[in-house]
């Protein structure tokens, strides 16, 4: 991902930490020269071994090292959102709670393997869930959903050059975003995202036709035994054609097929939170089956005075979303 970042403009730093001659952690910072203050932005990190993460000495050395780092740049403060448990919160001196998320914080995800990767939770389920449990654990409008999908016609076409492809998915997602008046990702990042992870073989453009017309489109990355759903867009011509449904249902038979441990959905919106940013995609999200995942609330790391500026702003614009 520090690839990617690179070549939308974005520096990326990445830090090893350790004790003599032992990694006991890594941690990638992005510089983000956001309008609302330049700052340092630690997605899903820093990664510790398990035995040093309430280590003070060694957290203190990890805030100090990305304060210099981001003095170096003129950041005026640090943003990280750990990928760890909110239970057992990771707390970096100097750190204090963030007015908004940096990234997903209620992770929807499908465990494909007992004991649960996540959680190390074991379940009645055999060591790898079969299809059928899948389905079973499914809402019965998504299961109808799916089977209508097949029955009308629609195919799900894993793409053989997503590069070539991706300018249809870039149109949907216009249009998807245009619906749903959110702020995307630009399509800049689109295109070094896929181009990269594609030439790995860890990245799946689908494409789901319908009477010849790509009517959605999804961008599934693969790695280290999860399968995540990255990006997705839809036209409302068809609305009425249940694509998506069959189209992620195809995902996570694939995800199955490759012996990945955990299907991903990312974000979905906390109970009760009918304004938060993936309300929308909460209830298409849950209803194929999972669990809840709650990690840890990003937090920042002060720099400068800037800092409380862009906290007033980024309170009233919360304020202004009502979440």
């Amino acid at each position: 991902m520090g690839e990617v970042y690179k070549q939308i403009g974005q520096q990326a730093i990445r830090l090893e930490i350790r004790e003599g001659n032992e990694l006991i952690g890594i941690c990638q910072a992005i510089i983000v020269p956001a309008r609302r203050g330049k700052h340092l932005a630690v997605s899903y990190g820093p990664v510790l071994k398990e035995d040093v993460i309430d280590n003070p000495s060694v957290l203190e050395e990890i805030s100090k090292s990305l304060k210099e780092i981001a003095k170096e740049h003129q950041c005026s403060f640090i943003r990280l959102s750990p990928f760890i448990s909110a239970n057992n919160p990771l707390e970096l001196a100097g750190s204090r709670k963030s007015p908004l998320h940096l990234l997903a914080e209620h992770i929807w995800y499908i465990p494909l393997q007992n004991p649960n990767p996540f959680t190390g939770e074991e379940s009645d389920s055999n060591e790898k869930v079969t299809e059928e449990e899948i389905l079973k654990g499914m809402r019965k409008n998504h299961r109808n959903l799916i089977r209508r999908a097949t029955k009308e016609g629609v195919e799900i076409i894993k793409s053989d050059d997503p590069i070539r492809d991706l300018p249809k998915f870039i149109e949907l997602h216009e249009e998807t975003r245009k619906r749903h008046k959110f702020t995307p990702y630009t399509n800049d990042f689109f295109r070094a995202q896929v181009e990269l992870f594609s030439k790995r073989d860890e990245c799946t453009l689908y494409i789901a036709k319908y009477n010849g017309e790509t009517i959605a489109s999804s961008v599934h990355m693969h790695t280290f035994g999860e399968t995540s759903y990255h990006h997705g867009a839809s036209t409302a011509k068809y609305h009425k054609i249940p694509a998506s449904y069959l189209l992620q249902w195809t995902a996570i038979q694939d995800a199955i097929e490759r012996g990945d441990r955990v299907y991903n959905f990312w974000g979905i919106a906390p109970k009760d939170q009918k304004k938060h940013p993936f309300a929308g995609v909460t209830t298409f999200k849950t209803g194929f089956g999972g669990q809840m995942l709650n990690i840890q609330h990003c937090t920042d790391i002060p720099v400068n005075s800037k800092y409380y500026a862009t906290i007033a702003f980024e309170y009233y614009r919360k304020w202004r979303r009502g979440f």
